[in-house]
């Protein structure tokens, strides 16, 4: 199997092509969606740019999908204190009860795909999938096929 292939069943399996990876009660979330929730709770109160260069977006695209996420009550957008040019992020108490929602089901997900592994298999998975975020850190072109 190549590499490419490989890859594809792993994005299809995972279900990131998804187009809406959460629902609950009744909130479509998308994927993108979903990373933003986590890396505001990650990074505690981001600025824009802090959350959009941890993702790699464009600030316009990630602009948009700020505004989404305030428009369903889950994100709260505030000027910094100390230079009105910057907006803070962070989660609202509905926007925390939802990322814990869907860190809980990844992690059951996740828990139950490795219940099929050994724990050293589950080990091996994990030191590959750590060696492989390591290289990528390091290759020019990620994350951006070379055209």
């Amino acid at each position: 199997m190549n590499k490419r292939e490989l890859f594809h069943i792993f994005t299809r399996r995972l279900g990131l092509l998804n187009k809406n990876c959460c629902d609950y009660k009744s909130l479509d979330i998308s994927l993108v969606q979903s990373h933003i929730l986590y890396e505001i709770r990650r990074l505690d109160s981001p600025s824009m740019q802090q959350v959009a260069e941890a993702l790699g977006f464009d600030i316009t695209t990630f602009s948009r999908q700020v505004q989404t996420l305030i428009r369903k009550g889950m994100v709260d957008k505030v000027q910094a204190p100390e230079d009105k040019r910057i907006y803070l992020l962070s989660l609202t108490d509905k926007g925390k009860s939802i990322d814990e929602k869907i860190d809980d089901s990844l992690n059951t997900y996740l828990d139950e795909i490795f219940s099929h592994l050994s724990h050293e298999e589950r080990e091996k998975v994990i030191e590959a999938i750590e060696l492989l975020n390591r290289a990528m850190l390091k290759s020019d072109t990620c994350c951006m096929p070379p055209f």
